[in-house]
């Protein structure tokens, strides 16, 4: 769907320059996402991964991002592999309701209630970040966080249209129950893509 580099606004990466490569194509169909144009894969034009390759290291950073959408409903072997080739660190955003294919070096779990995750693709994820839209959010968090690996970062993440309300209470909570962190949206609060 598009393609950029940036700063990782989100999660245990945040801060840190990527390159961003979305991909088209959602049956999730979360009511608050923020990308909802990258639903209709057939919207946007394929690229190859070569071009893909080529766009991402043009750049300093060798921080890749692959979100979406939800990059998994696609095999992402041969992408992730070229971009190992070519140096590149893989992180990868994903709802978790696909299997996990492709070679990663951080692998960000974002359960949707719209469509489970896959508990085999939460036991792998090296961070669970759950966004807090309600308070019924935190016993859902919970139930997700038992899915966790020992590995695994635990991060409550305000819905950005809730966040006034949101993030008091996940502070709260952050301080009652120390096993999770507060993920915030930087790259809004900063004005960056």
């Amino acid at each position: 769907m598009e393609q950029f580099y940036t700063i990782q606004g989100e999660g245990y990466n945040a801060g840190r320059a990527a390159y961003f490569l979305r991909l088209g194509g959602c049956d999730v169909g979360c009511v608050w996402c923020d990308v909802k144009e990258s639903w209709d894969a057939d919207q946007h034009p394929r690229v190859a991964i070569a071009d893909m390759v080529a766009a991402a290291t043009a750049h300093a950073g060798r921080n890749v991002v692959i979100t979406g959408g939800e990059p998994l409903m696609y095999d992402l072997s041969a992408l992730t592999a070229a971009l190992k080739d070519a140096g590149c660190q893989n992180w990868l955003e994903t709802s978790g309701a696909y299997p996990l294919s492709g070679v990663w070096d951080w692998v960000c779990v974002s359960p949707k209630k719209f469509k489970a995750p896959l508990p085999e693709v939460i036991a792998q994820a090296h961070e669970l970040k759950v966004v807090v839209f309600n308070k019924s959010d935190f016993a859902w968090a919970e139930q997700h966080a038992a899915l966790a690996g020992p590995q695994t970062r635990l991060y409550l993440q305000p819905e950005w249209s809730k966040a006034e309300t949101m993030t008091p209470l996940i502070i709260e909570y952050v301080k009652e129950h120390p096993q999770w962190q507060i993920s915030l949206q930087t790259h809004k609060y900063l004005d960056i893509p």
